[in-house]
């Protein structure tokens, strides 16, 4: 009997590891515990989730994604509950970008592979934190300066959209999320463009909107054209595509021709400039964005090195970050990207 209540506690001892362990140890299966931070998000929701599954299925590899619903709070306890779950790896699209301590911290002490995405911690040498977080995303500059160029290079080209004549643009912007680091890098190098070109800028009205919602664009568009500023708006920015949809449905309402610029690249977009009605708008390329957070994951759900075996490099910065590049999208070759 004592011999046999030994080999049953050997046993038990062996299969220890093996029952708090991730669940590709469990059954060989790799599952990424991912989330969006809204689905209420165009973008998000509308590229980058469906984006995440079909290549996590192309993959072979499970993927459980959840709303955030633009509550730092909810996804933490979103990310107690993948770790609970026993998840290989997380794959993590940050609320708020300064809330990535948190985050770290959870996934270092739980001691699972973290994939920040999209959103870009804020913190200086957080990412130094934990060894085994990395970020995909985007240069939240490049966006700015590509949608900057792109307008001034239009001016220039028309000087009729300079309607009182006095050499400046009068604008008025759609910024996002306050803080968020796109938003913020958007808003400053679209207008600094102008600035670099020696074009004077005379900014009438900035809102933002946590959401970059399509109904906020069409809200603060409309106030704007009936405002005592609405006769001298020269120009439409908007640090999003959906803002700009919602733009584009006041100033069709009201007959106006002014115009407006977009950041995504989405397909109502391409339609938009294909029927005159935006003028340009910024690549960000969310398949590439989500090919990249998915592989990152499952190879360091493997125990591999990040990009091992991918296209994908690590910026040399010392970021942690692999960055996809944003492309301009013109009515010259929008079709490119039908």
């Amino acid at each position: 009997m004592s011999k046999r209540i030994v080999l049953l506690l050997l046993v038990a001892l062996i299969a220890l590891p093996m029952a708090f362990a991730g669940g590709q140890e469990e059954d060989g299966e790799i599952v990424i515990g991912a989330n969006i931070y809204t689905f209420a998000d165009n973008f998000m929701n509308g590229v980058m989730k469906p984006e995440l599954e079909s290549y996590a299925a192309e993959r072979g590899v499970t993927i459980e994604i959840v709303d955030s619903e633009g509550q730092q709070a909810k996804l933490n306890d979103q990310i107690d509950v993948f770790i609970t779950k026993g998840v290989d790896v997380l794959a993590i699209n940050l609320v708020d970008p300064a809330s990535a301590r948190s985050v770290i911290e959870k996934a270092q002490s739980a001691g699972i592979p973290l994939v920040l995405f999209n959103k870009e911690a804020t913190e200086a040498g957080v990412m130094d934190l934990y060894d085994q977080v990395w970020y995909v995303g985007t240069d939240s500059a490049e966006s700015g300066i590509i949608q900057g160029e792109m307008m001034v290079s239009d001016w220039q080209a028309n000087p009729d959209w300079d309607r009182n004549g006095d050499g400046a643009v009068q604008y008025v912007l759609l910024k996002g999320e306050p803080g968020h680091p796109d938003a913020e890098a958007r808003t400053e190098y679209s207008v600094k463009a102008f600035d670099d070109a020696g074009i004077p800028t005379e900014e009438l009205a900035l809102e933002a909107d946590p959401n970059w919602s399509t109904q906020h664009g069409a809200d603060k568009m409309a106030a704007w054209l009936t405002s005592s500023f609405g006769d001298d708006i020269e120009l439409v920015i908007a640090n999003n595509d959906g803002m700009a949809f919602g733009a584009i449905t006041s100033l069709k309402g009201a007959d106006s021709d002014i115009p407006i610029y977009g950041v995504d690249a989405l397909d109502q977009a391409l339609t938009h400039i294909a029927d005159g009605e935006m003028n340009g708008t910024v690549l960000n390329d969310g398949v590439n964005q989500a090919r990249a957070t998915v592989d990152l994951a499952v190879n360091a759900a493997m125990g591999m090195a990040p990009t091992e075996g991918t296209d994908w490099v690590l910026q040399s910065d010392g970021s942690k970050a692999v960055r996809v590049p944003y492309v301009a999208v013109t009515p010259e070759n929008y079709q490119d990207f039908r």
